[in-house]
């Protein structure tokens, strides 16, 4: 079945040195663009990942290597994703975002190299909350708890897709999944009454929790309040805290979390001082 869009669909895939968002890098980056009425674009970057601290290129962990069979000396020669950042930027304009399991890291992996960039300089203006994102994965466990390779025998037919957990390969099989299960999740059954709609919304409604960042340190509840989600405050309102203790904010950007989440807890700092100011001159404090 042919994806049902009103706007691009980017299908996305990362290999990275590790799986440390904040001190780990992209090496590997590959989108499969589709448009509405069916056409298919393809882009695969090799990507020097670059430390900007130390100024240097950054190792690839051996068990990174072991999983994508990249090396550092593969890399030596390619651009570093600042060099890369605009043509990525161009690629993503416009589109919502597909990937597999790309909600919990490629998603958010992405968004820390672009917020490295332009901590170095590079003026962009990459959004990356607003599209929906269809993640592959959620929708598969939902259905059918198994992994991408077996996602693929399953949906697909035949044997293991070829040259599992290169990026190219990953994204192209995780796009022939994704119109497989709308094919196959059509009409309900004595086991399962959910089916799937062909529209983009729906399917990334299965995504789940509503994160502000990428890395689920902030969620909504089913109000639309935003809740601290980890440590000693979770559960507790974002507002609220920012209300009773203010230093946890400070705290929060001089801890290792990713520039992603700083950025939101830094944006809802500016929120709420600008509202207890705006509440002010209309008289509400006095």
């Amino acid at each position: 079945m042919q994806l049902n869009l009103q706007r691009p669909l980017l299908f996305f895939d990362i290999e990275s040195t590790g799986l440390n968002i904040p001190e780990d890098s992209i090496v590997e980056l590959s989108f499969v663009k589709v448009f509405p009425g069916g056409e298919e674009r393809v882009k695969t970057w090799r990507i020097k990942p670059w430390d900007y601290v130390l100024r240097r290129q950054r190792p690839i962990t051996p068990e990174a290597s072991a999983v994508n069979g990249i090396t550092d000396d593969m890399l030596t020669g390619c651009p570093t994703f600042f060099e890369v950042a605009d043509e990525v930027a161009l690629w993503l304009k416009d589109s919502d975002l597909a990937g597999f399991n790309s909600a919990k890291f490629d998603l958010p992996m992405l968004a820390e190299e672009f917020e490295r960039v332009k901590l170095a300089g590079k003026d962009l203006q990459v959004d990356l909350h607003s599209p929906l994102m269809v993640d592959v994965q959620n929708i598969f466990h939902a259905m059918e708890p198994r992994n991408l390779r077996a996602a693929y025998r399953f949906y697909c037919g035949g044997e293991d897709f070829a040259n599992a957990h290169s990026a190219e390969a990953d994204t192209l099989a995780t796009y022939e999944v994704l119109k497989a299960q709308l094919d196959r999740y059509q009409t309900p059954d004595k086991y399962r009454e959910q089916v799937l709609k062909n529209d983009v919304a729906s399917l990334a409604s299965f995504v789940g929790k509503k994160y502000v960042d990428f890395s689920g340190h902030l969620i909504r509840d089913d109000q639309g309040e935003i809740l601290i989600n980890f440590g000693k405050h979770k559960g507790k309102s974002a507002r609220k805290v920012w209300e009773t203790e203010p230093s946890y904010y400070a705290w929060i950007q001089q801890g290792s979390f990713s520039l992603d989440t700083k950025a939101q807890f830094a944006r809802l700092e500016e929120q709420f001082k600008r509202e207890r100011l705006a509440a002010k001159w209309n008289g509400r404090l006095f």
